[in-house]
């Protein structure tokens, strides 16, 4: 990635503020608003499924307390089963492998974007200065 700098006539532009917008940089604008709305997404995401992943914990960790002959009750969907203690245990395993595996691939996502985000920060940062707040 190259960075450019501007030149003395284009800072000076870039302060009075008669710096001309183009249409590339309209473009690079509005992704950058795109990706600042996906990162906003997922981080609601990514909080979301960290309260079901420690939901589940506690769960387990209750479970550990139960007797093994004893039959739980386990939510599938609006409704409720009794199952077996040690099935309940591997279905709560399961889903917590599960909800893992998608925070991880969250996580990447989000590690993408905001690379991506950057990138267009250097570029819109050295076309117009101070004079763009891409501060999110």
């Amino acid at each position: 990635m190259q960075r450019r700098m501007l030149s003395r006539e284009d800072e000076a532009a870039a302060e009075k503020g008669d710096l001309e917008v183009r249409r590339e940089d309209q473009d690079k604008i509005n992704k950058f608003s795109r990706l600042h709305q996906r990162e906003m997404l997922l981080e609601d995401d990514l909080k979301s499924r960290a309260k079901e992943r420690e939901d589940l914990e506690e769960i387990s960790n209750e479970l550990e307390l139960a007797d093994e002959d004893e039959k739980v009750p386990y939510k599938l969907g609006d409704a409720f089963i009794m199952l077996p203690l040690p099935e309940v245990q591997q279905l709560l395993s399961k889903s917590t492998d599960k909800i893992e595996t998608s925070v991880s691939a969250t996580e990447e996502k989000l590690s993408e974007i905001r690379e991506e985000m950057n990138s267009l920060k250097v570029d819109l940062y050295a076309r117009f200065g101070k004079s763009i707040n891409l501060e999110t």
